[in-house]
Formats: C-alpha cells, structure tokens, sequence
C-alpha cells in the first residue's frame, strides 16, 4: 500500500518543517505533497528546502485560495492507494498513521476519521469540546451517522473513494463537505482516537468558532438534501505551477 499525504499550508513558518519531518518518518511507502496556499510569511522559504526531497512535491499558489481548495488541488497529484490529510501545524502527530490506516488495511472501511473527542474532552477548551459535539449531533441526526469528531483534520480515505466525490469547498467548509457526501454515498465512516494538542489564536490558530462553525453547519444542512451530481470527477481550482515546473 503507498500512503499519499497531502499537507495544506498557509502561514505555517514555525511548524511546518518539523511536521514533514514527522510524515517523513512514518514507516510507510508514501508521497507527500504540499500545498502552499499561498503563504505570506516564510513559509515558502522552508518549503524551498523540500525541493530535492524526492518524497516531497511542493505545490505553489501566488495567491490564498482557501483549505479546500489547497486539498482538491494536491488531490490531483496524488498516486498512492490511500489519502491523508494532514494539516501542518502540530496540533495532531504522524506517529498515529499506523492506527489510522489499520482499519482500511484490514478491509472494514474504505474511510477511517482520528477522533479527538473518543477518549473524552483531553486537552481541548471546554468551547472546543462543546462546538465540536454539537457538530457531530448535527451529522448524527441528520445523517444517521455516529461519529464523535465530524471536524477533525484526520480524514483518511481510499483514494478511488474521496475521488469519486464531487467536491466544490473552497475553505474550512471542506470537513462538513467530505462528511456528507461520504455519508449520502454510502460509506461507512469508521473513527480511531488520536490525540489532539491545541492551538491558540495567538499561536496561528485560524478556524473561528462562530464564522467556520455556522458555516458547517450550513453546509451540513444545505446537503441533507443536496442532489448528487453526474460527474464522479471533483472540480478542482486552477493549478500552479510545482516546484519541479519552476
């Protein structure tokens, strides 16, 4: 099995070395491929470094497009037989990979989700705690699933699965997009616990709880009753150029 990994970024200059790092040393066959949304601090300086690593494409954009569309872009390239999302802060850690994938390799799923919330509330804010329950009912009642963590970053799939799905997000809107389209095709969503370090405002947190969480919410409902489309194949933005075309 090859593990394609695709690592969105956007202003992430202190962490993201360290997370490719990380994903590097995870004891898999795999591709990474970032996705420089972007970036306007030096973000695009560190990435400069992964341009001789054979494991690593970089992706970069002149301009901010949003997560969604930084993952349905780096879903393009991807050639692996499995797909992870990985955001490149440090808030949830590689080293999980082995038991995010297990369910997948033992044929239970072709979609596993890293719940922060399956061992309880651990080190998130009682607000986090809250918001993301609620947003896990909505799902719930909505779509008679029983997942803990519909949020979470660690979206793992198949990647027949997460291709067949007409994606159109943009930004944060992306997690509720992947949920309900998975859920109104049919697949089972299959949760494991990760452990989740948070992030503040201050120390680059960028999801806002008010705006990001209405906005799920919506997204949830509005495809409740979405009808599915025709093309299988996602619409992805405009691609730039790679490191390797530059």
């Amino acid at each position: 099995m090859k593990l394609s990994v695709i690592v969105p970024v956007y202003n992430e200059e202190s962490s993201v070395h360290e997370v490719l790092e990380r994903v590097k040393a995870v004891p898999f066959e795999k591709e990474v491929i970032v996705v420089d949304d972007g970036s306007t601090d030096g973000t695009t300086e560190v990435l400069r470094r992964e341009d001789t690593d054979p494991l690593v494409t970089v992706i970069r954009s002149p301009v901010n497009f949003g997560k969604g569309a930084a993952v349905r872009i780096g879903l393009s390239y991807v050639t692996g037989d499995v797909v992870i999302i990985q955001d490149a802060d440090l808030e949830l850690d590689p080293e999980e990979y082995p038991e995010l994938v297990s369910p997948i390799l033992r044929g239970e799923t072709d979609v596993v989700y890293g719940s922060r919330f399956l061992r309880g509330r651990g080190q998130s804010s009682w607000r986090t705690y809250v918001a993301n329950r609620l947003l896990a009912l909505a799902v719930n009642v909505l779509y008679g699933a029983h997942l803990t963590d519909e949020a979470t970053a660690y979206k793992v799939f198949r990647t027949h699965v997460v291709r067949g799905l007409p994606l159109r997000a943009i930004g944060f809107e992306l997690c509720p997009e992947l949920t309900a389209k998975l859920l109104r095709s049919g697949h089972h969503i299959v949760e494991v616990p990760v452990a989740y370090r948070p992030r503040t405002p201050a120390e680059g947190k960028k999801v806002s709880y008010l705006r990001d969480g209405l906005q799920a919410l919506w997204t949830l409902v509005r495809l409740r009753f979405w009808r599915p489309a025709t093309v299988t194949a996602p619409a992805l933005a405009p691609q730039p150029t790679t490191s390797a075309e530059r």
